[in-house]
């Protein structure tokens, strides 16, 4: 389970990103400037949305533990360049 919450205003936005598998869970800390979103997303989906989208593109990548405790989400593509071509699949997914 992903759970986002946005925890502070401005931009870039702010958010607490908490990813739970069975008894565990990890904690993340995502900035995420508004015009990122709006690139990301073509504007049709909230930022809390793509950031549940960018999370299960990197679980299926990564074990959750693997992934920075606190990392602004245009840095994913420096790992990952297929990131911003992948996402709109998983934005369809949820």
């Amino acid at each position: 389970m992903i759970e986002v919450q946005r925890v502070g205003g401005g931009d870039p936005l702010d958010f607490e990103v908490v990813v739970r598998e069975g008894k565990s869970e990890t904690h993340h800390r995502v900035t995420m400037s508004d015009a990122k979103s709006r690139q990301l997303t073509g504007g049709t989906h909230t930022p809390e949305r793509c950031l549940e989208a960018a999370f299960r593109f990197l679980l299926d990548r990564e074990p959750k533990e693997s992934i920075l405790a606190r990392f602004d989400v245009s840095v994913i593509s420096r790992y990952f360049p297929e990131f911003e071509q992948e996402l709109p699949r998983y934005l369809a997914q949820l």
